[in-house]
């Protein structure tokens, strides 16, 4: 407990005095009062404080903050661990640890050996063991177990990450790709492996796992260091995204970013250049003319016919002219063409032109080089159709005319700065006032005129009695003498003046004056305040005497004092009131004046008002029509003119001038005082009121510059247009110019027959009663005509040559181009159907020496339906190509070469069928000529009649040594033929004989190549069964030997 010293609040009383209303007429009916109050006031006084205090336990004594245990016997190799406690060192023992023995002994007299291991202490006392750090065990034989460590085992190891710490000290050892403290941090960047020694090999910006050391390569880099970069087309993280790219374009290896090549632009290059640009990136710009395209890879420009250069800027014919010849004029107007086709006669138009032949100017909204540009002006504006620059609207400004005019300005390009007064607003497109309420006029600068207010003053007052109506909002103002909201009530008895605000002063009277105060005396009295009995003028005993007072003023009865009318002041009244101030007494102050020369006047309070207004406080201006001193003028303004009330000149309506607004505007202007000049073309006028044009007939637009719209014509470009077959129609006329083949008011009639061309002027000279085109004179020949007239007689073929019906207009020209090209024709038709002949002849004679014969041979099962030929050449072992084609097989196989092979069916020798394949009569001539070999087989009879091959006749004869066909399936079989089966076997399936075709040469050894596919060949003819189905035919077996089987291949 304490005592402190402190400042304190509390409430002091006093005595506070006030003021009341009160009837103490002599305070001026004020009256003192007393209350007690109470207010903040501060004083010292003490505080009794507290705070905690701490004390020590007993055994315990106080050192600084701490506690310390107290021991009574002095720990002597040892410390005072609590009171009367002693924690003796390693060797020590005792309750003060005053015994001890060396390291090795213990017990009385020291004479007991320690068994403690591991440099462990006994205690000299017990012998018990006192264990070094990491070990444990009665006898201190064991090591801490793993995640333990330090004195007894009882700390736990914080090592981290698989790492393993030393039993005594605790330290960690890190597993390999860590490292810190606790080995809680892998590797840093650039390292791994064992306590982190081991560098990184990654390239590149790899990354290697801080364990193992294997690299993770960032996109674009592959590899076992990331040391190879994506190979071309792929990209990503481990190269393993093909690039998207397309049309030769590079993909970036890291992002897959396209890297196009010339020409080409899109995320996969999939897109070309857009017209009129090319090269890289599709950033140059293509400078071919005459409306050639640009190639979109090198910029190389493709003119239209008729144009040449490197640009295509040079035209095949002088400017002027067009035609094959160049011997027609160009019909398009000079002025807006910028060029002329050389060969149609298109014009082209300049920039800002349009029409057939450049007649016309761009349709609203449209500009630039053929009226493809889209004009971005707004607002009403006009768009120029040559640059598309905005002419604004008047009220507007900015490149497309999307601004308003700022405050104060008006006009164009706002330029022009309003002159409104008053706090009006000026029209941001002429620059008319909008004037605020209670004010009229061109400037805003005359107020309304009496009985009028608002808006434009066209509000009517409503006031009586003379009131004035406030020209803003018309709240009336009532003169003095008047009240009420329209000024229409009288003062109430006993008031007068302005607002019947003044009292009357009167003794013996019936009410005063409610204008001027005047008092009305009741009969028998007199005076100012109607307190005199004697007349006017007279005064004292028995009146008596006379009085001297000036100006009307009265005396009193009792003393003579004059007492003043209203307006005057003084002993004797001689003087007016002072400035300012009016009425009885001139105890009235003036009202505010408006406008108003000078004070007001001293009786009547009424203003001086200046020329131009009127009324009590000089606020009302004169009525319409008049102006001047008490609004005594007439005005003589015409025209809806603003007469000002105080001269009485006039401010003219716009498009009026002159002293009385009698004059309109010369042409040329508009505007209030005529001051801005009209901007109207092609001879239209202007309003002279607001400027606004009024185009004459084929005009329009904002200053009268755009033609009519395509299809109208006329004032207002109302009228449609009649025109037909593409016309132009004259846009203030509507008088149609035909196009070139047609004629009439409408250009609805074609040139008639014998006349062509422009206007129908040109004749035709076609003859013979050819027609002639309407349009470009081309004679169409009747039947056994030609030429360019018509006049030569035509061969039935060459009146399927186009080049018969051939314009005069054209020129010869066309007619030897058009005689060479079908010369050329009939020369090549010739030279075909020649070697088509040669050939024949040639295939006819390879027929004759070729003898196709078709031998049997054992082979493997059949597994494709498709056959081939090939020519064998038995004494070179080697085989020489050949091609056979029949009508009745149809099979034909160029450039196939395979091994010769002989399969031994009954062990002695082979078997072989020759088979002719030019008919079936030839095939049996052949048989019957021919002996067959060792081997018998017979060849039953199909139900197609052209592979019908009857069994022939058992004779045995010796094959001479000479080459064969092999017919076989096309497809190359991998196995050699000395690995397929041999076997002797009578009993041997049919289908694993398959049929081979052998071509039979002439001694002089002429072969026929052709290079034709077979699978190019029909696989169904209208020959019955197609040799791709191999039907079943078992042949007999002859002799008791070991025998053939046969088959024959039903062929188309």
């Amino acid at each position: 407990i304490y005592a402190v010293t402190v400042q304190e609040s509390y409430a002091h009383p006093f005595d506070q005095i006030y003021y009341t209303r009160c009837t103490d007429i002599l305070n001026w009916f004020k009256c003192t009062r007393h209350r007690i109050s109470y207010k903040t006031a501060y004083r010292r006084g003490l505080r009794t404080m507290y705070r905690r205090r701490s004390q020590c336990c007993p055994g315990y004594y106080e050192s600084g903050d701490f506690c310390i245990p107290l021991c009574t016997e002095e720990c002597v190799h040892g410390r005072c661990v609590s009171p009367d406690t002693c924690h003796c060192e390693p060797g020590w023992g005792g309750i003060d640890c005053s015994s001890g023995c060396d390291s090795e002994h213990w017990g009385p007299h020291c004479s007991n050996r320690c068994q403690c291991q591991n440099q462990a202490l006994c205690n000299p006392i017990t012998g018990a063991c006192v264990c070094a750090d990491g070990y444990k065990g009665w006898r201190c034989e064991e090591l801490c177990e793993p995640g333990a460590y330090g004195k007894g085992c009882q700390y736990k190891c914080p090592c981290h990450n698989g790492a393993t710490c030393d039993h005594r000290t605790g330290e960690c050892h890190c597993a390999p790709g860590y490292t810190g403290a606790f080995c809680e941090e892998p590797c840093p960047p650039g390292s791994h492996g064992a306590q982190c020694e081991l560098r990184c090999p990654c390239q590149n910006g790899g990354i290697c796992h801080h364990i193992t050391g294997e690299c993770s390569c960032p996109p674009g880099w592959t590899g076992f260091v990331c040391a190879q970069p994506c190979s071309s087309g792929t990209f990503g993280i481990n190269c393993s995204q093909d690039c998207p790219c397309h049309n030769g374009g590079q993909c970036d290896p890291v992002t897959g970013k396209c890297l196009c090549t010339a020409g080409y632009m899109g995320d996969r290059c999939q897109e070309e250049c857009p017209i009129g640009t090319y090269g890289f990136q599709c950033t140059k710009k293509c400078d071919c003319q005459n409306g050639a395209k640009c190639y979109h890879v090198n910029g190389v420009c493709m003119c239209d016919p008729g144009f040449k250069g490197i640009h295509c800027q040079e035209r095949m014919c002088p400017e002027g002219l067009y035609g094959l010849k160049c011997h027609k004029k160009c019909p398009c107007n000079i002025t807006n063409t910028l060029s002329c086709h050389p060969l149609s006669g298109e014009c082209t138009c300049k920039a800002g032109s349009a029409g057939l032949y450049c007649n016309d100017t761009c349709p609203p909204g449209y500009y630039g080089e053929g009226c493809q540009m889209t004009c971005l002006c707004q607002n009403g504006a006009d768009c120029g159709s040559v640059t598309g620059k905005c002419t604004c609207a008047p009220g507007y400004m900015g490149d497309d005319c999307s601004i308003p005019c700022g405050s104060g300005t008006y006009g164009t390009n706002c330029s022009s700065v309003c002159n409104c007064r008053n706090g009006g607003t000026c029209s941001p497109v002429d620059g008319l006032c909008l004037c605020k309420e209670g004010w009229q006029g061109v400037d805003c600068s005359i107020p309304c005129s009496s009985g009028s207010w608002g808006l434009n003053c066209n509000q009517t007052c409503h006031c009586a009695n003379g009131a004035a109506c406030n020209p803003v909002d018309g709240f009336c103002l009532c003169s003095p003498g008047w009240q009420g909201e329209s000024c229409d009530e009288a003062c109430p008895d006993g008031a007068y003046g302005l607002n019947c605000s003044e009292r009357c002063d009167c003794s013996h009277a019936d009410g005063c004056d409610p204008v001027t105060g005047d008092c009305c005396c009741l009969a028998g009295w007199t005076g100012i305040r109607c307190d005199n009995v004697c007349t006017q003028g007279r005064w004292g005993p028995n009146c008596s005497i006379s009085c001297k007072c000036e100006n009307g003023g009265s005396c009193l009865p009792e003393d003579g004092t004059c007492e003043c009318a209203p307006g005057y002041r003084g002993p004797m009244c001689q003087r007016i009131c002072s400035p300012g101030f009016y009425g009885h007494r001139c105890s009235q102050a003036c009202p505010q004046c408006v406008h108003s020369s000078g004070p007001c006047h001293h009786v009547t309070g009424r203003c001086d008002c200046l020329p131009g207004f009127f009324g009590s406080l000089c606020n009302q201006a004169c009525a319409s029509g008049r102006y001047g001193k008490n609004c005594a003028e007439v005005c003589q303004c015409t025209n809806n003119g603003t007469c000002n009330p105080i001269d009485g000149t006039c401010q003219c309506f716009p498009g009026w001038i002159g002293k009385d607004c009698s004059q309109p505007c010369p042409t040329g202007f508009w505007g209030p005082d005529c001051f801005h000049t009209c901007n109207c073309h092609n001879g239209a006028t202007c309003s002279p009121y607001d400027g606004e044009c009024r185009c004459t007939p084929g005009w329009t637009g904002l200053y009268c510059t755009q033609r009519c719209p395509s299809a109208f014509y006329g004032k207002h470009c109302a009228n449609v247009c009649q025109c037909q077959n593409g016309a132009d129609c004259d846009h203030i006329t509507g008088q149609c110019t035909c196009r070139t083949g047609f004629t009439g008011k409408q250009c609805e009639q074609k040139c008639s027959p014998g006349s062509f061309g422009y206007g129908c002027k040109q004749l035709c000279e076609c003859m013979n009663n050819a027609t002639c085109d309407h349009v470009t004179g081309t004679c169409y020949c009747s039947p056994g005509f030609k030429g360019i007239r018509c006049d030569q007689a035509a061969l039935m073929m060459e009146e399927l040559n186009p080049y018969t019906k051939i314009s005069p207009a054209l020129g010869s020209e066309r007619h030897s181009v058009g005689a060479i090209i079908g010369i050329i024709i009939l020369l090549l038709i010739i030279m075909v159907l020649l070697a088509l002949f040669v050939w024949y002849r040639r295939k006819q004679k390879e027929k004759g020496h070729d003898m196709p014969s078709v031998s049997y041979t054992p082979a493997m099962r059949m597994t494709n339906t498709d056959y081939s030929l090939s020519g064998k050449d038995v004494s070179q072992g080697s085989g020489t190509v050949h091609c056979f084609s029949n009508p009745s097989y149809h099979t034909l196989s160029c450039g196939v070469t395979s091994r010769f092979f002989t399969n031994n069916l009954d062990g002695n020798g082979s078997s072989k069928v020759d088979i002719t394949t030019p008919s079936v009569a030839m095939f049996l001539s052949y048989m019957k000529e021919s002996v067959c070999s060792s081997s018998t087989c017979s060849l039953n009879s199909s139900e197609n009649p052209y592979a019908t091959i009857k069994d022939p006749p058992i004779v045995t004869c010796k094959h001479s040594e000479s080459s064969y066909v092999e017919m076989k399936s096309p497809i190359h079989r991998d196995s050699p033929y000395s690995e397929m089966p041999t076997s002797s076997k009578t009993n041997k399936n049919i289908y694993e004989v398959e049929p081979t075709v052998s071509v039979v040469q002439e001694a002089r050894g002429r072969s026929a190549n052709y290079n034709q596919n077979p699978y190019d060949l029909p696989r169904n003819s209208h020959i019955p069964c197609h040799y791709d189905l191999l039907p079943v035919r078992h042949s007999p077996i002859h002799g008791t030997d070991q025998g053939s089987q046969c088959r024959m291949l039903q062929r188309e």
